[in-house]
């Protein structure tokens, strides 16, 4: 038994059964976008977005799309590569929901 583990003030610990949809594509920019999109019950409905090339992972839901460059400072992409993605993504994120 690890003895730091006594040390840790856990704030959330929980297990539950998540879907992750794997999605590798290509757009006019000849970026290869990979990318893992978790669906879960947590983040009020938004889903956790992970770019597998790079390791950056963001919460994401469809209202974070209008903000023009938080795409692209997530994930380290240019305009058009962010335009891209963001075209993905509107189709695969739904509305947020808010509950208590």
């Amino acid at each position: 038994m690890h003895s730091f583990d006594h040390d840790l003030d856990y704030l959330s610990d929980s297990t539950e059964q998540t879907s992750t949809r794997f999605v590798t594509f290509i757009g006019p920019s000849l970026k290869r976008f990979d990318l893992a999109v978790t669906t879960t019950s947590r983040f009020y409905g938004k889903k956790l977005v992970a770019d597998l090339q790079n390791g950056r992972t963001a919460i994401l839901g469809s209202d974070d799309l209008v903000t023009e460059g938080y795409l692209s400072s997530i994930y380290g992409l240019t305009e058009e590569e962010e335009a891209e993605l963001a075209g993905f993504l509107h189709q695969v994120l739904g509305e947020p929901h808010f509950t208590d």
